[in-house]
């Protein structure tokens, strides 16, 4: 296992002097793609480090795989070029461009054993049998399949097949690996296992990971940064700290968990905070990344964990009145919905911590959170509800 890890770190290794930054594995430069009338990637501009766990994360139809795709090879970009440590690949075909794609159905041979389909990409380059031997082994150690090298896919469950498919994209030592939406046909329990299990490998092999998802969990889980797309547009480009806590647009911020995004307008600042009328009242805000005007308008953002519940207005903070119109319980959260007096949906996820007595829909309470946790957001006509941003995906 460790002599893999050495022999891809070199091939995956950019070049340059010592010192100098490290050359990007992938070079999104200014890609579009337009089928007819009809623009799937808009300027995609960006780029992906070496042993960097990638993802681009958006609803269907966003242009992601069309993304993916052109990485790979099977798209040509309309615009722009796509560059693997350092050279043009744009026009170059799949097979001759050094990444592996691994897609939602693993197309495994199944007349072969788990040994001989990770072996059939280093036989096909004519290595010798020690090298192919060696290489086999390794990967089988990494992917913690060694002991079922004689087995055919079939003997194999789900998430142990994805491992197959795994290790005979890697045995060839890509530059990158791209991968399409690969935990799709698992179910939840054993997609949520495989998370962990394609960090952990991607981790130990120190190669590129190009991860296209249309579940946030996945990306948050898995990926040292994520683009978020939308309508062929990559929104924003960060950590997953950075894109949740602080995201750039109204859109992120609803497509990256869940927020309460209440329209309103700045009023003015109060130092490094902003005034903002929303909810019937005044609040003190985190101004985002976005200058807004005063007498603008502005969406506030607030994490639905964030947000605190009192019977009597809290000292020291302003206390919003608020009207409790379902309960659900989760387990380790109460999830609340609420009203505020001139009806706007509030969210709140409460712990244990915050110790109140049994609510029941009617009754009045007082919510609150600290200026730090929220974000004043540019305005957008996108939907304000989790209700609604879920009918939207789902129309998408």
């Amino acid at each position: 296992m460790a002599s893999f890890r050495r022999t891809a770190a070199v091939a995956a290794s950019p070049t340059g002097a010592p010192g100098e930054p490290a050359q990007p594995t992938v070079e999104i430069d200014r890609v579009t793609k337009r089928f007819g009338e009809f623009t799937a990637v808009n300027g995609a501009d960006f780029q992906v480090g070496p042993g960097e766990f990638f993802s681009l994360l958006g609803s269907s139809g966003c242009g992601k795989t069309t993304l993916l795709r052109m990485i790979a090879g099977f798209e040509t970009p309309t615009e722009g070029a796509i560059r693997l440590q350092g050279a043009d690949v744009s026009r170059v075909p799949p097979h001759k461009r050094n990444v592996n794609t691994v897609f939602q159905h693993y197309a495994l041979f199944p007349h072969m054993t788990v040994w001989d389909n990770v072996a059939y990409g280093p036989r096909s380059k004519k290595l010798d049998s020690a090298e192919v031997r060696r290489r086999v082994d390794d990967l089988l150690a990494v992917v913690q399949l060694d002991s079922f090298a004689q087995r055919r896919p079939a003997q194999l469950s789900g998430g142990q097949q994805q491992r197959v498919a795994l290790a005979r994209a890697l045995v060839n030592h890509p530059s990158a690996l791209l991968l399409d939406e690969p935990l799709g046909a698992l179910d939840l329990k054993l997609r949520h296992a495989m998370q962990f299990e394609l960090k952990r490998i991607q981790r130990e092999v120190g190669i590129t990971f190009v991860y296209v998802t249309h579940d946030q969990e996945e990306a948050l889980t898995m990926s040292d940064r994520i683009a978020v797309m939308n309508a062929g547009n990559v929104e924003q480009i960060g950590t997953p700290t950075e894109i949740y806590d602080r995201p750039s647009s109204v859109f992120v911020a609803g497509f990256i968990g869940q927020a309460n995004l209440w329209h309103g307008v700045q009023t003015g600042r109060s130092g490094d905070l902003a005034d903002i009328a929303v909810l019937g009242t005044t609040l003190p805000a985190r101004p985002g990344d976005t200058a807004i005007n005063n007498g603008g308008k502005a969406t506030l953002m607030v994490r639905p964990e964030r947000v605190r519940i009192s019977m009597a207005a809290p000292a020291g903070a302003v206390g919003v009145p608020a009207t409790v119109a379902n309960l659900t319980f989760q387990g380790p959260v109460l999830r609340l919905q609420l009203a505020a007096a001139d009806d706007s949906p509030i969210l709140a996820h409460v712990g244990p911590e915050q110790d109140l007595p049994m609510l029941r829909p009617g009754d009045t309470v007082y919510v609150s959170w600290s200026p730090d946790a929220s974000l004043v957001l540019p305005d957008a006509d996108i939907p304000t509800t989790v209700d609604e941003l879920e009918e939207l995906l789902d129309d998408s």
